[in-house]
């Protein structure tokens, strides 16, 4: 600290007055302004009586301490009294005293930037700084004695004259509290007139989301009504070009399968849009659609370089994306890829204030995924809230998030949607050092259903008797015959079961009761001779009729092994479907009511019902009914929504009716089914056959699930 510009000591009253009129003067030549003049010259006046009242005097010394930008103005009061008892009580405010004692420090304490006091029995020191003002420049020793100076000529003012300058104070303070109090009125008036405006905002933001809201709920009861007037026809057309295609009713032109062919993928196209639109009402119930197609990494960067480069307004952070070209093609969903890594570099921007966020893609250790890298010079996480994170609607409290807004859902949800492509996010920060987010996910997107398709697939392979259908084994390892087998007997009331060699046969005669059996001798190296010989003297197996097909004639030893009809290769459908009828006549008997106020539904679903069934149909829900009250079929299945009387009602009514309480009954409808008609149908132990099944080919593998749950077989 420098030498003391001056001091004053405290002896009696008129010191006290001096020492004010000191600081006053001091303060007033070091350049600070009148108010705080006044705060100064009030604090040592305080702090001054306080030394002459309560330890009968002191000394007052003023300096300047620091150097440049940092001087202050130091004022220190030393005194040789008993010391303060209460000093913590009084610096804490708890203290009461009926004297005033303490109110002094306190006010003094408010009035400048610091105030410390020591004090123990041997006296009482109590220094106070105030900073210097920038605008008085640096304050040397020169500036210090041209201000002692000054205040020595100036003298010291009677206290007649040190009164009329405290009410001058008094006067400018009074009048800037005015001052002070017509602009609070007037800025409180503003903030009424702006609280005003803001309630009138929040009522009509709450009218548009109410409006909003009811937009949302009449587009949800759109898609939803619409789905099934749009999916019913859609999927009726699939369904039919797919039997054609098939060849159910026999064979098309080459222009034909060509028209065909155009009408099912206008067809597609439209249900793909259908899809599309219904997307909206998923995403709001938490379903999201995963479309894997084939991208390059390195113009996924491009793309995100160019999408992400307009936010990276800071000189000082630099976004830089490595070269992946080296990576070969991604199998997965583009968008979403692009979606999290979006959010990554996003926060990465947020959060870091100087350095650079480095984007990277490598392969994974195993060659099957790809592992992208976001790298950042950012404040860091955590290791405690690094799982925090990934919870939804959480925050971290730092301080460069108050800068920032979000909602809490961004991390959250790029997890899932990294989960949904078969990956996950991992995370790895210290504090101040930045973060690494590392997303990795598949070379090849793999379907959540993967395990359904192979279940599908394996009963492909192992192959399910279809109860409805009469079997046909045919043995022939030429798998172009096999096909041509399967053309003629589709949409017939047979269906094709094949066997490569003997061994495969043998194995599914023990599986499968065959209405026939199919043969070509050369099967099997030749094998087939001999399997004709087993199956005629096999008792389980000599009943049953056996065709044999060779591309050689074979007709007089096939008659010898007992073969009940023999033609050369290849056969056509109708020499296989008159022998099949017969030598193989298919039972029939069950009875099948159809109920459904769509042709081409009720039409398909007659084709499933071909061989062993008796079917009627019906066009409505009343219709329905009194067909089944005078039929008594066997089995009923019906659609929800008709004319006259839906699904449902047709269902409780046929439930009422003593006569056909007990009659099954199998919903097929495309409409999806909301909460309470699922319960209703579960209660009433109905199971569901969705119309979709024949777009997807597998309509006759779910009724077969169906039929055997009911006991119906042919």
């Amino acid at each position: 600290m420098t030498p003391p510009i001056l001091h004053v000591v405290v002896a009696s009253e008129h010191d006290v007055v001096l020492a004010r009129q000191r600081a006053r003067q001091i303060s007033a030549g070091l350049g600070f302004d009148p108010q705080d003049q006044t705060r100064i010259a009030t604090a040592v006046s305080e702090i001054a009586r306080n030394a002459f009242r309560y330890a009968g005097g002191g000394r007052i010394e003023f300096a300047v301490e620091g150097a440049g930008a940092a001087q202050a103005l130091s004022i220190r009061a030393i005194d040789r009294g008993p010391g303060i008892r209460d000093l913590d009580a009084i610096l804490g405010g708890t203290y009461r005293s009926t004297t005033g004692m303490g109110i002094g420090i306190l006010g003094a304490r408010r009035l400048m930037d610091t105030l410390d006091v020591s004090s123990s029995a041997a006296g009482t020191t109590v220094t106070m700084r105030k900073t210097v003002p920038a605008r008085a420049g640096a304050v040397g020793r020169a500036v210090l004695a041209a201000i002692a100076d000054a205040v020595a000529r100036e003298g010291a003012l009677d206290p007649l004259a040190e009164v009329q300058a405290q009410n001058q104070e008094l006067l400018r303070t009074l009048d800037e509290l005015r001052r002070r109090q017509e602009e609070l009125a007037r800025m409180n008036r503003e903030l009424e007139d702006t609280n005003r405006g803001v309630v009138a905002l929040y009522a009509e933001l709450d009218e548009k989301a109410d409006h909003l809201r009811r937009a949302d709920e009449l587009k949800s009861r759109f898609l939803s009504h619409m789905s099934h007037e749009f999916r019913t026809p859609l999927n009726s057309i699939l369904a039919l070009s797919r039997l054609l295609l098939g060849r159910a009713d026999g064979d098309l032109t080459e222009e034909q399968e060509r028209q065909v062919g155009f009408i099912r993928k206008a067809a597609q196209d439209l249900f793909e849009l259908v899809d599309d639109l219904l997307d909206l009402a998923k995403v709001e119930a938490g379903k999201i659609v995963v479309r894997p197609a084939e991208f390059r990494v390195e113009h996924l960067f491009g793309a995100l370089r160019g999408m992400l480069s307009p936010l990276l307004v800071n000189p000082a952070l630099a976004l830089v994306f490595e070269d992946a070209s080296a990576l070969p093609p991604v199998q997965s969903d583009e968008s979403k890829v692009s979606q999290i890594l979006r959010n990554l570099i996003s926060n990465a921007l947020k959060f870091t204030e100087r350095g650079e966020i480095r984007v990277t893609a490598r392969m994974s250790a195993d060659g099957g995924a790809v592992v992208f890298s976001v790298r950042d010079t950012g404040i860091g996480i955590a290791p405690e809230d690094q799982a925090l994170i990934f919870q939804d609607f959480t925050q971290l409290d730092n301080r460069l998030q108050r800068r920032v807004r979000g909602t809490g859902l961004g991390l959250p949800l790029s997890r899932r949607l990294a989960e949904l492509l078969g990956g996950g996010i991992a995370v790895e920060s210290a504090p101040g050092v930045g973060s690494v987010f590392t997303l990795t996910i598949p070379l090849v997107h793999v379907p959540a259903d993967t395990r359904a398709a192979a279940e599908e697939q394996r009963a492909v392979v192992e192959w399910e008797p279809d109860p409805s259908l009469g079997v046909v084994l045919v043995v022939d390892d030429d798998a172009e015959a096999v096909r041509r087998y399967r053309g003629h007997v589709s949409g017939s009331a047979y269906q094709i079961v094949a066997a490569r060699d003997v061994a495969d046969a043998r194995r599914l005669l023990q599986e499968i009761r065959p209405r026939a059996v199919v043969v070509d001798p050369a099967a099997g190296g030749g094998q087939g001779w001999a399997f004709l010989e087993e199956l005629r003297l096999d008792e389980a197996t000599a009943h049953l009729p056996v065709l044999v097909v060779s591309a050689a004639d074979a007709g007089e030893r096939a008659r010898l092994l007992g073969a009940a009809a023999v033609a050369r290769k290849p056969v056509d459908r109708a020499w296989l479907g008159e022998t099949l009828r017969a030598v193989a006549g298919v039972r029939q008997g069950k009875r099948i009511l159809i109920v459904d106020d769509d042709d081409a539904a009720r039409y398909l679903l007659r084709t499933l019902f071909r061989g062993g069934f008796v079917v009627r149909e019906a066009g409505d829900g009343q219709e329905g009914l009194e067909l089944a009250r005078a039929l008594r079929p066997d089995l009923i299945v019906c659609d929800l929504l008709m004319p006259r009387m839906s699904g449902l009602e047709m269902i409780v009514a046929l439930r009422e009716d003593p006569a056909t309480r007990g009659i099954p009954v199998v919903v097929s409808t495309v409409k999806g089914l909301a909460p309470e008609e699922s319960a209703e149908l579960e209660r009433r132990g109905i199971p569901v056959l969705a119309k979709q099944a024949f777009t997807a080919g597998t309509a006759a593998r779910d009724l077969r699930r169906i039929l055997g749950a009911t006991g119906i077989a042919s």
